[in-house]
């Protein structure tokens, strides 16, 4: 009887994913943790820190999410060549 190959899959979570997992998480964890934000100063240019604060991860959440969709593909290129993918 002839012995099957043995089939090694990659790793499912990798450094990289790991890093995604950041980027995609950072922006919740700043959002949801209203006491580092909840006050008035310092200002900036007459705004208060609430709201400049706010609109700086607005700006960051954006950056992030599109650092993590560009390293989805890679990681997707990456798995891809290795043959171990059923899309081409």
């Amino acid at each position: 009887m002839s012995e099957a190959p043995e089939v090694t899959a990659a790793p499912v979570v990798t450094p990289l994913r790991v890093v995604i997992g950041l980027c995609l998480f950072a922006p919740f964890v700043a959002m949801l943790w209203v006491g580092s934000y909840a006050k008035t100063d310092p200002a900036f240019i007459g705004i208060p820190f609430f709201y400049w604060y706010q609109m700086l991860w607005v700006l960051l959440s954006t950056a992030l999410t599109v650092t993590a969709y560009k390293l989805w593909q890679l990681d997707q290129r990456g798995r891809g060549s290795r043959g171990g993918g059923a899309a081409k």
